[in-house]
């Protein structure tokens, strides 16, 4: 699972505003030279350094209105480059994501935790919100948290045989906010709209013989995912400035 992905599956469970992350350790362990190029073919190969970091964070989710609910993972980054900067960035990038991620694997299977079954049989390849197969009876939720008025399984009503329940990321959104959107991923930097343009059409499935991405928005879950990668990035942006 992408750092990205599970930042924007955050963002639905939690809410923009439900979550909140802090790297609180960040330590180089090791840096050295190192060849870099395919072996066998010295003409490819050129001197350049290795480095490694290691990451704690924090993730702290305040949805709902309960107590804080805190947790931790720990993490590791490897950066190889010519540039001695640029070892280090991607060492540290990657150690502080995958720190995050770890954090983020206790709340459950959507955040890939049942990648770790070498079975995978909470895996599920089919497109939608990343759940999964249907949890059995003994499963609980990612975030098992009922509200005190919640009523008891017996006092829910069964819905109607044939009926499912409505997804309201399914939604189609108004022309307005597709219009805002178009607007929105008009103004991005050219870089940045490839990179996003990659992930939806590999998000919702998009084929390669669609020439733009931009007749595909129109349900709230398009707008909710396009939301929270740019979030992301602004995200991994400032942390970037302040260091």
């Amino acid at each position: 699972m992408e750092g990205w992905v599970a930042i924007a599956e955050a963002n639905r469970i939690f809410g923009f505003d439900g979550w909140q992350r802090q790297t609180i350790a960040m330590r180089c362990v090791a840096q050295s030279e190192r060849t870099i190029g395919a072996r066998g073919t010295s003409r490819d190969q050129k001197p350049g350094w290795g480095v490694t970091y290691t990451a704690r964070v924090r993730v702290t989710v305040t949805a709902g209105g309960r107590p804080p609910l805190i947790r931790e993972g720990s993490g590791a980054g490897h950066g190889i480059d010519v540039d001695l900067g640029q070892a280090h960035e991607s060492a540290l990038k990657e150690a502080e994501t995958d720190a995050m991620k770890r954090a983020l694997m206790t709340f459950g299977n959507p955040f890939g935790l049942a990648l770790y079954d070498k079975q995978q049989r909470q895996v599920s390849n089919s497109p939608g919100q990343g759940e999964g197969p249907q949890r059995s009876a003994e499963q609980r939720p990612p975030v098992s948290r009922p509200a005190p008025s919640t009523p008891p399984a017996s006092a829910v009503t069964p819905s109607q045989p044939g009926t499912a329940p409505e997804d309201p990321g399914l939604a189609a959104l108004n022309p307005e906010t597709i219009q805002h959107l178009h607007g929105t991923l008009r103004a991005l930097p050219r870089p940045l709209l490839e990179s996003l343009t990659r992930a939806f059409r590999k998000r919702f499935q998009v084929p390669e013989a669609a020439v733009t991405i931009a007749d595909r928005i129109s349900q709230k879950c398009h707008h909710d995912w396009i939301e929270a990668f740019l979030v992301s990035h602004r995200e991994v942006r400032s942390a970037e400035q302040h260091r």
